[in-house]
């Protein structure tokens, strides 16, 4: 009995989300017109759908959406790694961590957006403006989440393994890294959507290929629909990449309570 209620219960809450869905999509396609609103303001559903089709025909839309979905995957990984090397030296090395939390701070408040014109004068009209834009979006949330995993750390656990003769590599290895893994995908979770956010933010300053440049396009265009479509297929992207960081943390923390994992 106890094993089957979860499971109706799983059951329950998808049935719920697919009502809410169909109950969504019903409101976006009746609503705006009994509202009076016009149809370029908020075109109806059936409306995106065929412009969708119109893109998938005309637009290339596939080859956008591939080109973005790229760029986000580049600049989430550079991202992570660059922010789980910074977090783990500073969290290992208060020296390191004086030293340079001023500059790393700086550059956090500094407004992403003010960088992607800079990056698009350095490189030009390619992709590395918006995978660094996305780099820098995607490396401050894991940067603080390993270094304050680090942080946390019980220094009379390091202090018994270094009277166990164990090496710094032994130290981190067993107890700093495995300490930071619940945090550190927690960080994942929020630099998944993030990510998304810098490659369309570079793309919408200095592209010619990707979503981003097909909602400028749209916009120029007065096209709401084409609009639309490229929403959502971005936030499908993040959706996408979301997913996966949780179906990976549910592998690597799998022993790990899930409520333990949520709130990490």
């Amino acid at each position: 009995m106890n094993a089957i209620l979860p499971q109706a219960s799983t059951q329950r809450m998808m049935i719920g989300s697919v009502l809410l869905l169909i109950l969504f999509l019903a409101a976006w396609q009746w609503l705006p017109g009994l509202l009076g609103i016009p149809a370029f303001i908020i075109p109806p559903a059936s409306k995106v759908w065929s412009e969708f089709l119109h893109m998938l025909a005309n637009d290339r839309l596939v080859y956008h959406a591939v080109v973005t979905a790229l760029q986000v995957l580049a600049g989430f990984v550079l991202g992570v790694i660059l922010g789980m090397v910074v977090g783990f030296v500073l969290g290992m090395s208060p020296t390191a961590e004086f030293m340079l939390s001023p500059y790393i701070l700086a550059l956090q408040i500094a407004p992403k957006v003010a960088f992607a014109p800079l990056f698009v004068i350095w490189f030009g009209y390619t992709v590395y403006p918006k995978i660094l834009v996305a780099v820098l979006i995607v490396f401050f949330p894991v940067m603080i989440n390993v270094l304050g995993a680090v942080r946390a750390i019980d220094p009379d656990i390091v202090r018994l393994a270094r009277s166990f003769t164990a090496s710094r590599l032994q130290v981190f290895w067993k107890i700093e890294f495995p300490a930071a893994m619940p945090p550190f995908f927690a960080g994942l979770r929020i630099a998944a959507t993030l990510a998304v956010i810098g490659v369309v933010v570079g793309e919408l300053v200095g592209g010619n290929t990707g979503l981003g440049y097909l909602l400028t396009f749209g916009e120029g265009a007065g096209n709401t629909a084409m609009v639309f479509v490229a929403i959502i297929l971005l936030t499908l992207i993040g959706i996408v990449l979301y997913g996966v960081i949780v179906f990976i943390e549910g592998r690597v923390l799998h022993y790990l309570p899930a409520r333990a994992r949520k709130t990490a």
